[in-house]
């Protein structure tokens, strides 16, 4: 089988040593902290970095002639996207009209220029960047970063430029990394100038950049983990699972201490050789992650501001079912599985009458006012038939032994008590509160609206319910029938923007210097508020089993019982460890093409790879 590496993974050619002997790994960390070393800030006016409050900010780049594959732009876009500017060199060129049409669409332009590129070749870009800077710094917030030396720099350093001036000695691919990430607050700066570097910028000059904020990127080395092994112990397991098809293609996350130490990439979004090989940016059906990634972050901000309460019955946050035999669950109850709700309903088969054919008011196969919920391209659900769901679940019977049942069916509420309560949508109440403010702009709900097909990864081949192979569109059924967005399932997301949410939650409610939920709040809901009574589970969150049983588990025997997280249909797992301050996260589609492939559960890989990271953690 061919195994074929997304080419614009940061990690993957930044920090991995590929094809070098494992005696040369230290030479790594070497080189890292040399690049680290020789980045110098010498203007930060307004404090404008590291950036702060991502939600308000549109960024775009001009990058003049940086080699090494632009692994400046590339970490730009791990933290918020930005919009990468071409601009040629003309004697005609109006750059006072460009920068104030810039200006007009972007509140922040980052330059990267390299000197060492240009030296030869001074006349002509000098003469535009001269211009273009000039005017940029009228028109809005301008971030002006050098790497390498030569003649141009003295230039750059003399004119008052810009807001934020970046020097770096070096343009190799560690430092145009880190020097992104400084302007975003994940790598820190406190070096200063070696010797004199112009009359304006003597030696000794330099200003302190606080790192820490967000997450960083970082060979493993940096935290004092073997690199080679934890690659080994994770990628030996991947390759497993691709050759026994158990997903076409993966890709695995670690994070601990707040530095991404692996992230790699592997296989194709399916099993056609022809089909695109995994990329950093492809983005995910997150299947229940959606559980602990949507619905929980909004009622545990509703908690803490006091607008709902765990001890709460039903009736009083969701009054449209003050007349069920649900009306005294609580929110507790019901986010521990243990409110005796039935696990699901299969709506969709309630459609179908005996011979095959859709009931009235249910589906037919093209749009109209009525139907215009898109199921298909040929398929379109009746706009009422939400209101049937929740009859549904309403009028279910509770089931008569108490106990755990995991259950989708209050999550199927949320997204309506949240819009209750805050007066927005469900989605548009997430991404103003939690996902656009750290950057995490890929987690969203229907994401072709904003992305290309080709980057969405495909799930099922559906062969019984949309007779079609489910591409960019939820693959779970009673979540596309409520138009895609549900409490239960439905949320999308790329790995890297998952990852910050999950850094949040290990930070105690905190990210990017900004507090989203209060460190009790969460170590209320990650609390087993049930286990007197035998259940593992948190309040909303996955915990691991009160007693390990490798048949049993999902999580390794190391996972600590503070640890939480939870588990996606579609092949996907997210795990936060607060006593190691580990992340780890895995992302497939093993339902390609069909749901019963359960290789993945049955080679129990996600367990085998967290076990992995564990024993390299504990040997560090």
């Amino acid at each position: 089988m061919e195994y074929r590496f997304s080419l614009i993974v940061i990690l993957l050619a930044l920090f991995l040593p590929g094809v070098r002997a494992q005696t040369e790994t230290p030479g790594i960390l070497h080189w890292f902290q040399e690049s680290e070393n020789a980045i110098v800030a010498l203007k930060n006016e307004k404090n404008l970095i590291p950036l702060q409050r991502l939600d308000t900010l549109k960024v775009a780049s001009i990058v003049i002639r940086l080699p090494q594959g632009n692994f400046f732009q590339a970490t730009l876009d791990q933290y918020l996207p930005t919009v990468q500017m071409g601009v040629g060199v003309s004697e005609d060129a109006d750059y006072q009209a460009l920068a104030k049409k810039i200006g007009q669409t972007y509140n922040v332009v980052i330059a990267a220029v390299d000197a060492e590129a240009i030296r030869d070749d001074i006349v002509g870009p000098f003469k535009m960047m001269d211009r273009l800077f000039n005017a940029l710094r009228q028109e809005t917030n301008f971030i002006l970063v050098v790497f390498g030396q030569g003649e141009v720099w003295a230039n750059l350093a003399v004119h008052n430029y810009s807001d934020v001036l970046l020097y770096a000695a070096h343009n190799d691919r560690f430092t145009q990394s880190l020097t992104a990430q400084a302007i975003f607050g994940a790598a820190g700066i406190d070096s200063r100038l070696p010797s004199d570097l112009s009359y304006t910028y003597r030696k000794g000059d330099g200003l302190d950049i606080p790192g820490g904020l967000r997450l960083r990127i970082s060979p493993p080395e940096a935290i004092g983990i073997n690199g080679d092994s934890l690659r080994n112990g994770i990628n030996t397991i991947l390759m497993e699972g691709l050759d026994a098809h158990a997903f076409p293609g993966v890709q695995v996350l670690v994070a601990k201490q707040g530095h991404i130490i692996y992230h790699q990439v592997f296989g194709r979004q399916t099993y056609d050789p022809a089909s695109p090989p995994v990329a950093h940016q492809d983005v995910y059906d997150l299947a229940s992650l959606t559980k602990i990634s949507a619905s929980l972050p909004a009622l545990m901000r509703l908690y803490e501001e006091g607008k709902i309460g765990l001890d709460d019955p039903l009736k009083n946050w969701y009054p449209k079912f003050k007349r069920s035999n649900k009306k005294n669950l609580t929110l507790r109850r019901l986010l521990t599985h243990t409110a005796q709700i039935k696990a699901w309903i299969p709506f969709w088969r309630n459609t179908i009458k005996k011979n095959g054919t859709f009931k009235k008011n249910t589906f037919q196969r093209d749009s109209t006012a009525q139907f215009n919920v898109k199921i298909t391209d040929s398929l379109w659900l009746h706009e009422q038939y939400r209101n049937k769901i929740f009859k549904a679940i309403k009028k279910s019977k509770l089931n008569k032994a108490p106990g755990y049942v995991y259950s989708d069916m209050s999550f199927y509420l949320y997204p309506e008590v949240v819009e209750s309560l805050t007066g927005q949508p469900f989605e548009t109440y997430l991404k103003n509160t939690f996902y656009y403010r750290m950057g995490a702009y890929s987690l969203m709900f229907n994401p072709l609206r904003y992305y290309p097909k080709d980057w969405i990864i495909p799930t099922e081949n559906d062969t019984f319910f949309r007779k079609t192979q489910i591409h960019g569109v939820v693959h779970d059924e009673g979540a596309i029938m409520l138009g895609g967005v549900s409490g239960h399932a439905g949320l999308f997301g790329n790995i890297t923007d998952l990852a910050k949410l999950m850094q949040m939650y290990l930070n105690g409610g905190t990210y990017g210097g900004e507090r989203y939920l209060s460190e009790a709040t969460l170590n209320t809901f990650n609390s087993r508020p049930y286990e007197s009574e035998g259940i593992y589970r948190g309040i909303g969150f996955d915990k691991p089993l009160l007693k390990y049983d490798p048949e049993k588990s999902h999580t390794a025997a190391a996972a600590s019982p503070e640890s939480f997280g939870h588990s996606g249909f579609t092949g996907t797992f997210a795990w936060v460890d607060p006593k190691e301050q580990l992340i780890f996260i895995f992302f497939s589609n093993r339902v390609y093409p069909t749901r019963d492939n359960r290789k993945l559960i049955e080679m129990r890989i996600r367990q085998r790879i967290q076990e992995a990271i564990y024993r390299v953690v504990a040997n560090k």
